[in-house]
């Protein structure tokens, strides 16, 4: 089956799956980087059983699971403590088979880009995209972020980055908490996960005018141990982020016969049901595989099989954390809390 060349714009979590499934597959792969170098930073992303089984069929399943960690026993609470509902990590491990996990972003783009140097992906830092037309390869796949310059060449700026009102601080508390779940109160919530032996990864949402000085004050009086948490961690290793999303959705994910887009190119979501990393390598799987699968010589038609794959499945779980962001974050929590104790506690 004759074999293509192409362009990946973004050197992401998705940009550098896509290109290891590509150059698996036989095809020349390039990766265009506008940044300098890679930032190191980041803290954890969780991963589903379904993005477990992409990475093995990625052949980057086992170096992945060897630097994660399980997540499991995690609780909905109110700030004073009270558990209102248990997360349904338990029954997504007894469906699948494996529990979801978490690998801090460092470590999971250790292993993307050893990959890749390995299987002989060129990585070009500092190089901005030009347009399509300009690249020579037949397929351009767009990995470049929620602020794509490939997705709006190929649509326009219909769909475009969205605010939702909040702020997310993220950061890393240099001991294990024990306590792990999400903390709903009015308007914020907290979150803890493990990430790594002897550290928890944590995360708050909160109004967007709260800056960092009054982070703290937002969670005084809140249920051990994130008082603690806050005090304990230096501020100025905390990240702070716009919470954002691609509204309206695309209406394909594909363009002109050529042209893909994967991960928040495509589908940029709220962190709030821990998808993103999870949709971006389910994207890289699936568009390498569809290509693998067809040649070069059919890429239209392999493109409309990674779109009809893809499209809709993501497009519901942005639904999906855009609607839970709205319930978690509601002003009035009394019947929100009613709500959530209906759930299997």
């Amino acid at each position: 089956m004759e074999r293509g060349s192409a362009i990946v714009i973004g050197a992401g979590v998705g940009g550098l799956a896509t290109a290891i499934g590509l150059r698996r597959a036989g095809w020349a792969v390039r990766v265009l980087e506008r940044r300098t170098e890679l930032e190191r930073y980041g803290t954890a992303f969780g991963l589903h059983p379904t993005a477990q089984d992409a990475l093995d069929r990625l052949g980057l399943g086992a170096a992945v699971g060897a630097r994660a960690v399980p997540y499991r026993g995690a609780r909905i609470r109110r700030p004073d403590g009270t558990v209102l509902a248990a997360l349904p990590l338990e029954r997504i491990e007894r469906r699948a088979g494996r529990p979801e996990i978490l690998v801090s972003r460092p470590r999971l783009m250790d292993v993307l880009l050893a990959e890749v140097d390995r299987c002989g992906v060129s990585v070009e830092y500092g190089t901005a995209f030009g347009g399509p037309d300009g690249t020579g390869a037949d397929l351009v796949v767009g990995a470049d972020g929620i602020n794509s310059a490939v997705r709006t060449g190929a649509f326009g700026e219909r769909s475009a980055p969205r605010e939702v009102g909040t702020v997310a601080w993220i950061g890393i508390a240099g001991f294990e908490t024990g306590v792990y779940g999400e903390t709903w109160g009015r308007g914020r919530f907290f979150g803890m996960t493990p990430v790594e032996p002897g550290r928890t990864n944590w995360y708050a949402t909160v109004p967007e005018a709260t800056g960092a000085e009054e982070l703290r004050e937002s969670f005084a009086g809140w249920h051990d141990p994130i008082p603690r948490i806050l005090a304990e961690t230096d501020p100025s290793t905390w990240i702070r982020y716009r919470m954002r999303h691609l509204y309206p959705a695309l209406p394909a994910f594909v363009h002109g016969g050529r042209t893909a887009l994967v991960g928040d190119a495509a589908h940029a979501m709220t962190p709030n049901l821990g998808q993103g990393a999870c949709t971006a390598l389910l994207d890289a799987e699936a568009l390498a595989r569809a290509v693998a699968a067809h040649g070069r010589g059919a890429l239209p038609a392999a493109l409309a099989a990674y779109d009809a794959e893809r499209r809709r499945s993501a497009q519901w779980v942005a639904l999906g954390s855009r609607t839970l962001h709205r319930f978690v974050t509601a002003r009035r929590p009394a019947l929100r809390d009613g709500l959530v104790r209906l759930l299997p506690a």
